[in-house]
């Protein structure tokens, strides 16, 4: 059984997140050398995880092994034992629900975080059922916040207004835009294609270049011929250093454009990265196109691609407003 007295606090302790520049939670002593062991398999080169994931399940597992330790209920060694990893699972599920009173969504999260842990221990992953979530419709822009961020890329640098145009016109994952090799743009076809070799589960897809998008980044690859490391780097996108940008610089230029445009950012706000491509899925289906191609264009399974059909939160408001009133 792991036990110590040492528990989470503040912030991460009643909410299972740690704030950007907060110090991480704390583990014992005796849990500090197999944390260590995750994170050196976790970010090993060439791994199907994006940096940003890495991150994210480090700072999961962090916390799981820390709960883990404070609880000292569980009966085994929930590190070597599988049915005692799965009573801890199902444990640390109930702990989120009631203690941390976390989202389905954000409790769903920790456990794939917590197997992926256990996958690397060669125990697989651990018995323990997610939580019920409301079906909900991905996050997407309006046509007026698509509008203002669009105007608003048209007058930034021209590498990050092509990064904002691959995102919004191809689809890409802010990981496979930054991974995007200048031998993937092909331009020679009669309209173009973009190639996403790596994408996420190592999915290959072709995409077809939407016009706006061809043109800018026949402007971009002329700009970039230019630049420092165009002749080294393969990378489409580059950095000011000559080599390829980073997720998280692309990830800065697109928050810095969409606060340009007034979008409000973060969880909370209307603006991440991430739903220019729930943008292009919610449009596309919207205008009749088949799931099946949708999930196709944009490296989804159909099921997945089926949350774009969903009714969204002001479908579900207008609704309500709809009925009868007796004035």
């Amino acid at each position: 059984m792991v036990s110590d007295t040492s528990r989470p606090t503040g912030d991460a302790a009643s909410h299972g997140e740690r704030r950007r520049g907060a110090r991480p939670t704390p583990l014992p002593e005796s849990l500090q050398a197999v944390f260590a062991e995750y994170q050196h398999s976790l970010a090993r080169p060439g791994g199907p995880l994006d940096a940003g994931t890495v991150r994210v399940y480090a700072s999961r597992v962090r916390q799981y092994l820390s709960w883990l330790a404070a609880d000292g209920t569980v009966e085994g060694d929930p590190l070597t034992d599988p049915d005692a990893r799965d009573r801890a699972a199902r444990d640390y599920r109930t702990h989120l629900q009631t203690v941390a009173e976390r989202k389905p969504a954000t409790i769903n999260a920790h456990l794939t975080a917590v197997d992926d842990f256990y996958r690397r221990r060669g125990l697989g992953p651990a018995a323990a059922e997610r939580a019920d979530r409301p079906p909900t419709t991905p996050r997407a822009l309006d046509k007026r916040d698509q509008l203002r961020l669009l105007r608003a890329a048209d007058r930034a640098p021209l590498r990050d207004k092509a990064i904002v145009y691959t995102a919004f016109y191809a689809g890409t994952r802010i990981s496979e835009t930054t991974s995007l090799d200048t031998g993937d743009v092909h331009l020679s076809a009669p309209k173009g294609r973009l190639i996403v070799r790596h994408g996420k589960n190592g999915k290959y897809r072709e995409v077809p270049l939407h016009p706006k998008l061809r043109t800018v980044l026949e402007e971009w690859l002329d700009e970039r011929t230019g630049r420092k490391g165009a002749d080294t780097s393969p990378a489409l996108f580059l950095n000011r250093r000559g080599g390829r940008l980073s997720a998280r610089s692309a990830y800065t230029a697109l928050r810095a454009i969409a606060d340009t445009a007034g979008l409000p950012l973060g969880r909370d706000g209307v603006f991440t990265p991430h739903v220019l491509r729930h943008t292009a899925g919610t449009t596309m289906t919207l205008q009749g196109t088949d799931i099946v191609i949708v999930a196709e264009l944009l490296g989804h399974s159909v099921e997945t691609a089926r949350r774009y059909s969903r009714p969204t939160h002001q479908d579900r408001q207008q609704a309500i407003e709809r009925l009868t009133t007796d004035e």
